[in-house]
């Protein structure tokens, strides 16, 4: 047999890697660097600072992705409410089915007249969130 493949038989664990990391450098900074240098780790988005330093060193490409916790929270609430807007929908469906089904057509009118101001009104409070949802796309998120 090969004397490599001896040397790694039956020997349990992992797998040796193939080009392993063996050589290490240590280099000391100010605060006001180690701070520099943190700010652009959690920028990175990186999770290992040595994958990010040697990134830097060699002048690899680091993308950074900047979450505007604003922008999260404005259409985690925009969801919430569209889920609201579909059940009042949801049930707006119900009643006229049952108006048809329980009521007189004279009856029925007289109610689905009252529900139909009230559509109306729902109607507007829909294109009011249309217009701050756009306004709010053309001020503080950027393409």
């Amino acid at each position: 047999m090969n004397d490599q493949n001896y040397k790694y038989r039956n020997k349990g664990g992992r797998k040796p890697k193939i080009n392993p990391s063996t050589h290490r450098h240590v280099f000391r900074l100010t605060d006001e660097e180690n701070d520099r240098l943190m700010m652009l780790f959690e920028e990175s988005g990186l999770s290992n600072k040595a994958k990010f330093i040697v990134s830097m060193l060699f002048s690899k490409e680091i993308k950074t992705v900047k979450i505007d916790k604003g922008a999260v929270d404005f259409y985690m609430r925009l969801t919430s409410f569209y889920s609201q807007f579909r059940a009042v929908g949801v049930n707006y469906n119900q009643v006229v089915k049952l108006l048809h089904t329980q009521f007189s057509d004279r009856k029925a009118a007289a109610f689905l007249y009252k529900l139909e101001k009230q559509t109306v009104e729902l109607a507007v409070l829909c294109k009011k969130i249309i217009e701050i949802t756009e306004e709010f796309n053309r001020n503080n998120l950027k393409k």
